[in-house]
């Protein structure tokens, strides 16, 4: 005797009853069209693979469960969310008749996370505990394996940290137990972000590292592949390793170009603008940025916001306040609450009261300690434009402990620009002096020049108030060259007209400062060294300087600064 059965693949298998009959002969048409919709699916061709399931002649319940579990699958990969999320509910309706609970848990599973996505936590959670009452008596199986990482997502989410890690190791354990790769690198991963915020970076970073190693192996599905990218990538943003974040980043980026209609090729647009921006690439930060809220729209609510965030905070740093205005706008019509750096810009254009409460509602409404960090500089600085020490303060004392138990270098960084601060707007300024070279060096090691001008604009005030002045126009000169460099024009003119002296023949900061070290009688390789520049933008620099100033030869330009006194006199 034999008797049919559903294999955890989704294909028909046949348990032998009777080990002296053979297997009969498969000839029911719509299994062998399933059949080709999965041969399909092995290519990842999910324009195929969803014509082929919608086609597919099935003519019994087990196959058109299947079939609508497939084309949900194909319709995810096209970006096609509400036709996914139509199928898989089809499909957990069709198995939960069949009494099929393994398959209907996963396709409640699968719902959780596209109701996530789509920002519909209610609806997630319910599907949730769909997932938990079909999985719950089946707990040998990578299905339930599934729910456990989600269980954990969602401890995750609401600050229950040691719930969340115990979930994720068990769901590790299993998927070592179970030889699942996808099972095992996506607990590491989660499992990684709850210890980073632990405080366990360096553990975490392991956890996150060994899961890539299976990645990049090759061992994983298309799904926990771009979740495992993805979430290494952030985490790198999340402790501040720039560099690392953009190695990935570029990797991932060739990944996803092979699943374009997806929400991976976005999300990797947003990290890639991040990283971008922190290196200094604005108006290529912008580009990225913008690609990414337009793949992400409709297909990832919570990315497509954080996209339009970006988007903002790099126009303010641009000084495109409008432009700024109008993608912190759309952002918050999809996230339903303004973000953190919306301050900023309400700062940019006077709006200090607004400001204020933007940032204190945001971090009130923040309870992950990386969101908080994330947060707090920012009230720091809006709390002192407002003059409210003792909010600031307070947000200090919060932005210091994190940072030490997080332990990061740009954590450290943060907390010194902060500190400098409001040592400087509680009268201070000798210990403001000591805090902000500090975070200059820091900031400088970090390669993030947006912060390193940030801190030189501080320390030259701190300077000024010690009756440094020389020193202090030094730090400032510094500050708008820098700015003026990587494209925050709107930073580098206000601090030219508040703290430095009027330049000759249109020069900018950063060219000032380039004549200087010609007429000191450095080479292009010397003042490239010096600066931290190309060879190619130093060249640039000087091509413009001899234009402005009307010289072809470095003699002619050195007189020019002398006697402009861009340099001290000879004696």
């Amino acid at each position: 005797m034999t008797e049919a059965r559903r294999g955890s693949s989704g294909a028909t298998v046949w348990a032998v009853c009777d080990p002296s009959a053979p297997p009969p002969v498969l000839t029911d048409v719509g299994a062998d069209a399933l059949v080709a919709v999965r041969e399909v699916r092995a290519r990842q061709d999910w324009q195929a693979m969803f014509d082929a399931a919608s086609a597919a002649p099935v003519d019994s319940p087990a196959l058109e469960a299947e079939r609508a579990d497939l084309l949900a699958e194909a319709a995810w990969w096209l970006g096609r969310l509400d036709e996914c999320i139509a199928a898989r509910e089809d499909a957990y309706l069709r198995y939960g008749e069949l009494g099929d609970d393994r398959r209907a848990g996963m396709c409640a599973v699968w719902l959780w996370e596209y109701q996530t996505i789509a920002a519909r936590p209610a609806i997630a959670g319910a599907w949730l505990r769909r997932a938990r009452r079909a999985l719950g008596n089946d707990p040998g199986s990578a299905e339930y394996g599934a729910l456990l990482l989600r269980e954990a997502e969602t401890a995750h989410g609401h600050g229950q940290l040691d719930a969340a890690l115990d979930l994720a190791s068990r769901a590790i354990a299993l998927g070592r137990h179970l030889g699942s790769a996808d099972l095992e690198a996506e607990g590491l991963q989660t499992a990684g972000r709850v210890r980073i915020e632990r405080g366990e970076v360096t553990k975490g970073m392991g956890d996150l590292d060994e899961a890539m190693l299976l990645a990049v192996e090759g061992r994983l599905g298309p799904y926990a592949t771009g979740k495992v990218y993805c979430s290494l990538i952030s985490a790198c943003e999340d402790v501040g390793d720039l560099n690392r974040a953009a190695e990935w980043t570029e990797a991932t980026m060739r990944w996803a170009r092979q699943h374009p209609f997806a929400i991976f090729p976005g999300i990797c647009r947003v990290h890639r603008a991040v990283v971008l921006k922190r290196r200094g690439a604005l108006v290529e930060a912008e580009r990225e940025a913008m690609l990414a809220c337009q793949e992400l729209a409709g297909r990832h609510v919570a990315n497509t916001a954080a996209a339009y965030a970006e988007v903002g905070d790099i126009c303010r740093r641009l000084g495109a306040l409008d432009r700024a205005e109008d993608a912190f706008g759309r952002s918050q019509e999809l996230a339903g609450k303004p973000c953190g750096a919306l301050a900023l810009l309400r700062l940019a254009q006077g709006r200090t009261a607004q400001a204020l409460t933007i940032a204190t509602g945001c971090l009130r409404d923040t309870t992950n300690r990386l969101g908080r960090i994330a947060v707090l500089p920012i009230l720091i600085h809006v709390a002192v434009a407002a003059g409210e020490l003792d909010t600031a303060r307070d947000a200090l004392a919060e932005l210091d402990d994190i940072a030490a138990a997080l332990g990061t270098a740009v954590f450290q960084a943060t907390a010194l620009s902060a500190r400098g601060r409001l040592d400087l707007a509680n009268g201070d300024p000798a210990a403001a002096r000591v805090v902000l070279r500090d975070a200059v060096e820091r900031w400088q090691t970090l390669g993030i020049p947006y912060e390193v001008a940030t801190a030189r604009t501080l320390l030259g005030q701190a300077l000024r108030d010690t009756g440094d002045e020389s020193d202090a126009v030094e730090s400032f000169t510094a500050a708008a060259a820098l700015f003026d460099e990587i494209g925050a024009h709107l930073d580098a003119r206000l601090l030219v007209g508040d703290h430095t002296p009027a330049l000759p023949s249109g020069l900018t900061p950063r060219e000032a400062e380039v004549l200087r070290l010609v007429a000191a009688g450095m080479t292009n390789n010397e003042i490239a060294s010096s600066l931290h520049l190309s060879i190619k933008t130093v060249s640039r620099h000087i091509s413009n300087i001899f234009t402005k100033i009307g010289v072809t030869s470095r003699t002619a330009a050195t007189v020019y600064a002398f006697e402009h006194g861009l340099v001290e006199t000879r004696t």
